[in-house]
């Protein structure tokens, strides 16, 4: 005989599918419970049917349900007791096969590495708050597809926001709501090319992750150098068919440098001369330290600069909200890659309007910005006393800094540093792939803004230990 069943668990509110196979009733039961215990489909402790109900699911008698329960108590694979029901017995997880134990090796555990904040301080009240506000207040049609452009009321809040908080320009019909930076990107990228641009300036350093998603857009990425004051946007001349520029001027991942205003001027006199179109990635540009503020480069041209912004890195990744200002004569392209469905959560496009307009996310930013002020100088002044000889570039914003170490260190700097349980970027991991390794500078990227405030000292600490001491 061979057949499939389902019984429904009514006492235990789930549902339990066995395969019977084989020629007797009760080999094929007691078989098929033994099959679901092995492979884990029945977790220990689950509660099984009673005999009574399992047989009416099934078609069998209750006497050959009774006696398939009892066989299986008796080897071990269940336990039954009064008043509890039939159970898969606890030490059944002892009757998997064992897989061989991988070797042991030492796993940081504490995560250094850029491009994350301390996910433990996202604002849950503040946010939750403004969801139900949301979810109270929100229009029926709102719980829609949606305008494949954003929603309007988040197009408005931030392009009050922005004009605010960086000095941009836009108007909230050219603001596009993207899952990130990298769509909104890749957006950018599948616009460039229905325009005919075939190459895309970025700089020598930065993520490799953006590189390739341009250059698997069919697009070339020439490099431009990277000094202490920013790209040097004077290598745009020499570069031939160069449509955009992918920058990063308020604050150059992961350098630090600020592109001065002569080369923003220069960069600008460019695009305008070229019909080249300037790429602006400001995705830490909150999160300034000092009385200088650098605003967006989108303001001086709107016509010639497309502007990136993410809630990533105020906020959270998980919430897969970012956005562009696109010039009017770029956005039929844009919207077109878009497509006609919005591919960002609605609910939360409304939540984050909300929380903007309440001013929770200006006060959300200030605190973090005065705990990462507070976290950079910690580590400048425990460098300063510990290492000496480690330099950190002075750039007061952003959530991570350059350590500057002496020549020839850097390698065991990082042997140690994964000793003191340190995951740590070398400044080489995010040059472009055709710079030789030697053009690099024996150097660190730390990020000081993803540890937990409970474990900031003791990592510093770790950091201090790992760092090359003086003679």
């Amino acid at each position: 005989m061979g057949k499939s069943q389902t019984n429904s668990l009514a006492e235990a509110g789930v549902d339990l599918y066995l395969e019977l196979t084989g020629s007797g009733l009760r080999s094929g039961l007691s078989d098929a419970l033994r099959e679901a215990v092995r492979s884990g489909r029945l977790a220990p402790g689950t509660r099984l049917p009673a005999s009574r109900t399992l047989a009416t699911d099934l078609g069998v008698s209750r006497s050959t349900v009774t006696e398939t329960y009892a066989e299986l108590v008796a080897e071990g694979w269940l336990t039954a007791r009064q008043g509890s029901g039939t159970r898969v017995a606890r030490r059944a997880e002892l009757r998997r096969t064992p897989v061989a134990a991988a070797p042991k090796r030492p796993r940081p555990t504490q995560g250094l590495m850029p491009g994350a904040a301390d996910f433990a301080e996202f604002p849950r009240t503040a946010w939750l708050a403004a969801a139900r506000r949301v979810l109270s207040t929100a229009p029926h049609e709102a719980f829609g597809y949606g305008d494949p452009l954003g929603r309007m009321e988040l197009r408005i809040a931030l392009a009050g926001y922005l004009a605010r908080v960086r000095g941009v320009s836009a108007d909230p019909k050219s603001i596009v709501i993207c899952s990130g930076f990298h769509h909104g990107l890749t957006l950018i990228a599948q616009a460039l090319k229905a325009r005919g641009t075939r190459s895309v300036a970025v700089e020598a350093y930065g993520l490799d992750l953006y590189r390739a998603l341009l250059r698997d857009a069919g697009l070339t990425i020439p490099p431009l150098s990277v000094d202490d004051q920013g790209a040097r946007v004077d290598e745009l001349v020499a570069l031939k068919g160069v449509g955009a520029a992918l920058l990063t001027p308020a604050h150059q991942f992961p350098t630090g440098a600020v592109l001065s205003p002569e080369r923003r001027a220069a960069v600008l006199d460019w695009s305008r001369t070229t019909g080249a179109l300037i790429l602006e990635d400001d995705y830490d540009g909150e999160f300034r330290y000092d009385r200088k503020p650098v605003g967006a480069m989108q303001g001086l041209d709107p016509d010639r600069v497309v502007y990136f912004g993410t809630a990533s890195k105020s906020l959270a990744p998980a919430l897969r909200v970012a956005w562009m200002v696109v010039p009017g004569h770029l956005l039929p392209e844009v919207a077109a890659a878009k497509g006609h469905v919005e591919t960002v959560s609605v609910l939360e496009q409304l939540t984050l309007a909300d929380f903007i307009v309440s001013g929770a996310f200006d006060r959300h930013v200030r605190t973090r910005r005065q705990t990462y002020r507070r976290r950079r100088d910690h580590l400048i002044a425990a460098l300063a006393r510990n290492a000496p000889d480690v330099r950190v570039a002075d750039t007061p914003a952003g959530l991570q800094a350059v350590l500057q170490l002496p020549s020839h260190t850097e390698p065991a700097v990082l042997a140690s540093a994964s000793r003191h349980g340190l995951q740590i970027s070398s400044l080489s991991d995010f040059r472009h792939e055709s710079l030789p390794r030697s053009s690099s500078p024996d150097a660190l990227v730390v990020n000081y803004s993803a540890v937990s405030d409970s474990a900031w000292e003791t990592t510093l600490t770790s950091l201090c230990n790992a760092m090359p001491q003086s003679p």
